[in-house]
């Protein structure tokens, strides 16, 4: 007998967070949603000036600067592959905080 797999759970779409808080507070849910884009909009001007972000109890948000890499020719898995050089960038990361992680 062939083993059985977990049905895949999907993540919360922006419409079902909207009525979910909605129904838990009463509000429109119209209103909830203006609520989520207006968050959204306050995060990405705080991680653009400052280059963090936190919505407590869920996660923190920053900016991490990947230095930039060489060209040249490195091996990988045993092949010697000729590698382009990338400039420095600055990454967006998302990480836990502890309340969440204990919570988990």
């Amino acid at each position: 007998m062939a083993p059985m797999k977990a049905a895949a759970k999907k993540a919360m779409t922006k419409g079902a967070i909207a009525d979910a808080l909605a129904t838990q507070f009463e509000l429109k849910k119209t209103v909830c949603g203006k609520l989520i884009n207006s968050l959204a909009e306050i995060a990405t001007k705080e991680v653009k000036s400052s280059g963090v972000f936190t919505i407590p109890g869920v996660c923190k948000i920053k900016t991490r600067t990947k230095p930039a890499t060489k060209a040249g020719k490195r091996e990988i898995f045993g092949k010697t592959v000729v590698v382009k050089a990338k400039p420095a960038r600055k990454v967006v990361k998302a990480f836990p905080v502890a309340a969440l992680k204990k919570s988990i």
